[in-house]
């Protein structure tokens, strides 16, 4: 799967374009998306120890740190690989790394914990994060098939502040989706109407061709269960995510 990054646009893409386009499309884009020549966990690794050994425990630092973890790197393991890299790129660079460390595992901790709870409020299971379709959603989402007889069953959870982009199923005869809330508060909204807020219980119709989006409120993990309206000539069409401004706006 593909790496996809945008913080070089957002950051220096009307001063650097040239870098900012290297930044995302080549050492993300192509560098870090080579997982058949080395994983994502080990190219994490490497990174923590390279930016740890030249004492540049910045915020790029605690960035890498965060992608360690979400690539599969734990708690006890940072701690190991820290201490062993304290031997070789010095003592006092180790303690600066090992306090960012903390700070991001124990956050993350934290953050498992209420991913936890949430996983305990419904019958359904929360499944695997969402990779396939990261690109089309702001924040981590989960994804578990539930069925494909008859009708297409999903169970989708997005993490607090996680929401999808403006998005439209075409069909040329039925289609459209259904959306049963099973867990946790969020968000839908058609193109040109108010949100509206959703919680367990509520049941959310999406005609074919309205353009919407959904996704979990600020300070919520939220889950759904997507189910696919059979129809002729179905697809998704996505497009541009939800301004943090709009978003930011719902409570």
């Amino acid at each position: 799967m593909a790496v996809k990054q945008t913080a070089g646009r957002e950051a220096l893409g009307e001063f650097a374009p040239k870098f900012a386009q290297l930044n995302d499309d080549v050492l993300f884009g192509e560098v870090w998306s080579r997982e058949d020549k080395l994983s994502l966990r080990d190219r994490s690794l490497v990174t923590v120890i390279a930016l740890m050994s030249q004492g540049l425990v910045d915020s790029s630092f605690q960035y890498h740190l965060a992608t360690a973890r979400k690539n599969g790197i734990t708690r006890q393991e940072i701690a190991e690989i820290l201490t062993h890299a304290a031997f070789y790129a010095g003592w006092p660079k180790a303690w600066a790394a090992f306090r960012m460390a903390k700070e991001v595992w124990t956050h993350e901790a934290a953050d498992d914990d209420d991913k936890a709870r949430h996983q305990k409020e419904m019958v359904f299971p929360m499944g695997a994060s969402n990779d396939a379709f990261a690109q089309y959603f702001t924040g981590r989402s989960y994804l578990q098939l539930l069925s494909t007889s008859q009708v297409g069953v999903y169970n989708v959870t997005f993490e607090p502040g996680c929401r999808n982009h403006w998005h439209i199923h075409h069909a040329h005869r039925g289609g459209g989706q259904i959306l049963l809330c099973v867990a946790g508060r969020g968000w839908y909204q058609a193109w040109g109407q108010e949100a509206r807020e959703l919680r367990p219980g509520d049941v959310v119709n999406i005609p074919p061709e309205v353009k919407h989006w959904h996704g979990a409120a600020c300070d919520s993990w939220f889950s759904h269960l997507a189910v696919e309206v059979p129809g002729e000539g179905c697809s998704n069409q996505w497009l541009e995510g939800v301004s943090p401004e709009a978003y930011g706006e719902l409570s």
